[in-house]
């Protein structure tokens, strides 16, 4: 990336490799050539989180599973309308990005992974989620750009039949699983709806003001 500084390599399990680079006070995760996150485009990751609570309706004592880590910002969003009674589980897979996260981002993430309602898991959100049988409100996903393993081929169980119904058997009764994606697949929303899984699909924008492009997110909600 032109302009950019490189600040960190880290090498995804059984995966491609990720590189932080720096340029203007901003920070940017990429994939090669691709850029998969940055800092100063985070209102899609943000609206992961509060368009989740918002449809949770205030439930007393929610628990969230969120994977993976990124740059924090659906953690973050989360935290800010949550109350004290929620506990909220973080999934991320790669230790640097969590090194990232306390080191040269520390300013970034206003301390969000040591708030006392965090739990931080480094392994596979995969593994929790299929040891988990009615226990979270909600399964927040952001590990891929879409519903297809880019960061590792293994992440495509996530979204395959047998994944969608682990997640399903890992949620509570009315529970939400909600998938953010760079892009539309309406096949995937057929999958959901196959999974038995009650399906709205929202565009959500790149940037704070509404511009930028248009994400997708969807909420599948279990019976």
């Amino acid at each position: 990336m032109n302009g950019h500084e490189w600040i960190g390599t880290a090498l995804v399990p059984d995966g491609v490799e990720l590189r932080l680079m720096h340029s203007d006070g901003d920070f940017a995760i990429v994939l090669a050539r691709n850029e998969l996150m940055s800092s100063d485009m985070s209102a899609s990751e943000e609206a992961l989180a509060t368009l989740t609570c918002e449809r949770l309706g205030g439930r007393p004592a929610p628990q969230l599973l969120i994977g993976g880590y990124g740059m924090g910002f659906t953690l973050r969003a989360a935290l800010a309308v949550l109350g004290d009674d929620a506990s909220v589980t973080v999934a991320e897979l790669v230790p640097e990005i969590i090194e990232w996260a306390r080191g040269p981002m520390r300013d970034l993430t206003s301390d969000c992974l040591d708030d006392a309602r965090v739990v931080l898991v480094m392994d596979d959100v995969a593994m929790l989620i299929a040891s988990a049988r009615d226990g979270y409100d909600a399964i927040l996903l952001d590990v891929d750009n879409g519903p297809e393993g880019l960061t590792r081929r293994l992440n495509d169980r996530l979204y395959s039949k047998d994944g969608l119904l682990a997640a399903k058997a890992a949620l509570k009764p009315k529970g939400i699983l909600a998938i953010w994606s760079a892009y539309a697949d309406p096949a995937f929303t057929v999958e959901l709806r196959d999974a038995g899984f009650e399906v709205a699909e929202v565009q959500a924008s790149a940037l704070p003001d509404g511009t930028g492009e248009r994400h997708i997110i969807w909420f599948a909600q279990k019976a």
